[in-house]
């Protein structure tokens, strides 16, 4: 099932405080960027969030499984309603994240 577009805004503007968050459809779903990092996969209408090690202990709830099958698991965020707690765990994976190759 596609992900909305309504549920792909809804969670950019509930993470418009980290700076300039765009969003690319891929098959049918959406990949979030913050500042250019790729930090939130939406599928099925369900955030899931790119799995970083030091940001596990900062989950409310840590459910790991993928976005699709065949993907590598992923943060499964269900509490998308509370804006300081998504701010919170998206900037602290945005920060411990590589920064993006730069294209040819």
């Amino acid at each position: 099932m596609a992900s909305k577009r309504e549920f792909v805004e809804y969670i950019c503007s509930q993470l418009s405080d980290l700076g300039e968050i765009t969003y690319r459809p891929m098959m049918g779903e959406y990949l979030v960027y913050v500042n250019g990092k790729y930090c939130v996969g939406i599928c099925d209408n369900q955030m899931f969030l790119k799995p970083v090690k030091e940001v596990k202990e900062l989950l409310k709830e840590i459910i790991e499984q993928p976005m699709y099958a065949g993907a590598k698991p992923s943060f499964l965020i269900t509490d998308i309603d509370d804006r300081e707690y998504l701010s919170k765990i998206v900037k602290a994976t945005y920060e411990r994240l590589p920064e993006p190759k730069k294209r040819k």
